[in-house]
């Protein structure tokens, strides 16, 4: 049985063409990839590609200047945060809550509006394996090219399981019978039409938006249209912590608000969602709400 794409880059021996993360005495990193006969150089001294090739993950290389930098392979999130980028990226802790709520399983059958840079589609190929699906749609050809790139530097080459397709979800989506779609969009809301109608019963969408109010324009419409369930909402922040010795303190700096996540299910066809009991705040819907798509998307 051979073993899935990308699988023998990520154990063994460094090999040529092999992408490597080297860690000075600092912590700082830098990335690159192992070619024979070339040298790694630094302000700090350089040291030959071929003192890691064939060495084991793992090892300690020093530089003419008898600095010593740590070698591993590059996590997926070292990865998408140093690649190359056209588009923002979709950081490591939004991909990861993306991939548990929007539950990704490996064979699930994809669809994905907004490709970037090729973060999300990197992290949703590795969970979906080589016998799953995942069709990505990205309107700028620059960022798709970028894109590809990027996906197949970290898989080794093309992966099987991956379409890309230059242009608008809306007038080219013709998958069907998909389990999941995740949206990283502008304006997620143009497209619930579309994808609620390639989602099986049971599918989940999920959506990733920057603002407040691209995401209560996103819930109101998901409501409004009346194929969902009613639609969850959050955000992820993540604080580090600095530990040395008795000095254990939070970090001065953290990851905060990067952007907003919300799923939502699909129902099975011709079933109305149960009326909601929660009680909205009062003054929420003002007398003259007219609904999340009147007067261009202010609902006034």
């Amino acid at each position: 049985m051979s073993e899935p794409t990308g699988a023998a880059r990520r154990r063994g021996p460094f090999k040529v063409g092999d992408q490597v993360q080297l860690t000075d005495p600092k912590g700082r990193h830098y990335t690159f990839t192992l070619e024979a006969g070339k040298n790694f150089h630094t302000h700090k001294g350089s040291f030959p590609h071929d003192e890691l090739i064939g060495a084991p993950e793992g090892s300690v290389v020093r530089t003419t200047g008898n600095v010593a930098y740590l070698a591993l392979r590059p996590l997926l999130p070292d990865y998408v945060l140093s690649m190359p980028r056209g588009a923002a990226v979709v950081y490591p802790k939004d991909a990861g809550q993306i991939l548990a709520f929007a539950d990704i399983f490996p064979g699930a059958r994809v669809v994905e509006a907004g490709v970037g840079s090729g973060s999300l589609s990197s992290f949703l190929l590795r969970a979906i394996g080589d016998q799953g699906m995942l069709h990505s749609y990205e309107r700028r050809e620059d960022f798709a090219e970028i894109a590809q790139a990027n996906v197949e530097r970290y898989f080794g080459g093309p992966h099987p399981a991956w379409q890309l397709t230059v242009g608008d979800l809306q007038d080219n989506l013709s998958d069907t019978d998909v389990d999941r779609v995740i949206l990283d969009m502008l304006a997620p809301w143009e497209c619930l039409e579309s994808v609620s109608k390639a989602l099986v019963p049971g599918g989940i969408l999920c959506c990733y938006v920057a603002t407040t109010t691209q995401l209560a324009r996103t819930v109101e419409s998901i409501r409004e249209i009346g194929c969902f369930n009613e639609p969850t909402a959050w955000e992820t922040m993540i604080r580090n912590w600095h530990i040395e010795g008795l000095a254990v303190r939070p970090d001065h700096r953290m990851i905060g608000h990067t952007g907003f996540l919300l799923t939502a299910r699909r129902l099975a066809d011709g079933v109305e969602p149960p009326m909601r009991r929660r009680r909205p705040a009062k003054g929420a819907y003002g007398e003259d709400y007219a609904g999340p798509n009147a007067d261009g998307g202010t609902g006034r």
